[in-house]
């Protein structure tokens, strides 16, 4: 057991960890990203789990960082979540599949958690942004370096330098998700497909995870380090939480009339 911020649940070797604060959309606390980081480490040591999915209470996938609770040190995001020495992103290191299944929005760190899944099953319900410049915050988790790989840098560039928000279908059509379900059916889509997985060698399937990972850094690993120098350094000139606060708030309020816009009214 995670306590109540993460529910872990285990069934025919797949493990379903869901993002659990709600009445936040999931905004990742120190608390949760602490639960998450221990779940995924542990899950990763246990022979009897070969494949994990990650998802979050409804209606939201994950809103970011939960700035009340990062103000004061929200440098080292990363480290201070993490509680250990984690090289890159929000995670352990990790060889067993891990799938996100987005079913609602997935904004700036959630975004980032979202990418550092190795591919992205989403639902109708799913949304998409990065407004880590809007916040006025600079990424830590790979925004930079994974987003690209996605969707390409010029779209990761507009998402990036807009905080617009982009609905499933179009996330679909970029590259951004593998696919695009009924809300109702996402989770048994994805054990689905992490099914698929499980039927084959699981050695052969690490290896060929391990050896993506490793060829996609052949021209990135320098990437993630400038990422997060300019990360730091950002964060050195001066932290003022009550006008991220405000522009956060003003962000969920663009969100909401967008989605309004989309659908028409």
């Amino acid at each position: 057991m995670a306590g109540d911020v993460l529910r872990i649940e285990v069934d025919d070797r797949i493990a379903v960890l869901t993002l659990n604060r709600p009445e936040v959309r999931n905004a990742l606390s120190i608390e949760l990203l602490r639960a998450l980081f221990r779940a995924v480490a542990d899950l990763e040591a246990d022979d009897g789990v070969d494949a994990l999915i990650l998802t979050g209470a409804d209606p939201a996938f994950s809103a970011g960082v939960d700035l009340t609770d990062f103000a004061p040190v929200f440098g080292g995001v990363a480290e201070t979540a993490a509680g250990s020495s984690s090289k890159r992103g929000p995670f352990p290191a990790r060889t067993k599949l891990l799938i996100g299944a987005v079913n609602g929005a997935a904004v700036t760190g959630g975004l980032e958690l979202a990418l550092n899944c190795d591919f992205l099953v989403a639902s109708e319900r799913a949304r998409f942004a990065d407004t880590h410049a809007r916040v006025g915050v600079m990424p830590g988790w790979g925004m930079s370096v994974l987003l690209p790989e996605r969707v390409g840098v010029t779209r990761a560039r507009e998402m990036s330098v807009t905080g617009n928000f982009v609905d499933p279908h179009t996330a679909l059509t970029w590259g951004l998700v593998n696919h695009v379900v009924p809300h109702e059916e996402l989770l048994a889509f994805c054990r689905g497909l992490a099914t698929d997985s499980l039927s084959i060698d699981q050695r052969a399937v690490r290896q060929l995870l391990a050896s993506y990972e490793r060829i996609s850094l052949t021209d990135g690993e320098e990437a993630w380090a400038i990422e997060g120098e300019v990360s730091r350094a950002w964060e050195g000139d001066g932290y003022d939480a009550s006008a991220i606060a405000a522009r956060r708030a003003g962000i969920a309020e663009r969100g909401r009339k967008q989605s309004k816009d989309a659908a028409g009214g």
